[in-house]
């Protein structure tokens, strides 16, 4: 099995509230993230997948076509958008990391071809915080 990652970029904004607790306690519990006037990151997102080396061309799968696959279903719907408004499969969630990572992952598995297979996701939000994802 051989894992190939492609990386890609998209700017949003966002900020964490949960619309059930006072603005007090979102402010205790986020912090600066909390923020009224949102705030914004540079994402750095890591799309790795697995497979067999094809014997023709030697890919597990052209990183071109990849990479296309990941701007038509993510990084189109990402980029210079606000991810509380804007994002239609982060509607009804809070925009942490953690759930926007899985709701990455829920954008691309249906759109990877059966002969790979997605094994993992790895999302910068800063140089220093970052998740990892695998589809449990």
């Amino acid at each position: 099995m051989v894992y190939i990652t492609r990386i890609e970029h998209f700017n949003a904004a966002h900020k964490l509230y949960n619309p059930k607790w006072s603005k007090e306690k979102n402010e205790e519990i986020f912090g600066k993230c909390a923020n009224e006037k949102w705030h914004g990151h540079n994402f750095e997102l890591y799309v790795t997948i697995k497979g067999i080396p094809d014997i023709e061309t030697g890919f597990v799968y052209d990183a071109k076509k990849l990479s296309a696959i990941i701007k038509e279903h993510v990084t189109e719907k990402l980029d210079h958008k606000n991810l509380n408004l804007d994002v239609d499969f982060m509607e009804g969630k809070l925009c942490s990391i953690e759930n926007l990572v899985i709701g990455i992952w829920n954008q691309l598995v249906p759109h990877i071809p059966p002969s790979i297979q997605l094994h993992c996701l790895k999302l910068y939000e800063t140089p220093r915080i970052y998740v990892e994802y695998f589809g449990e």
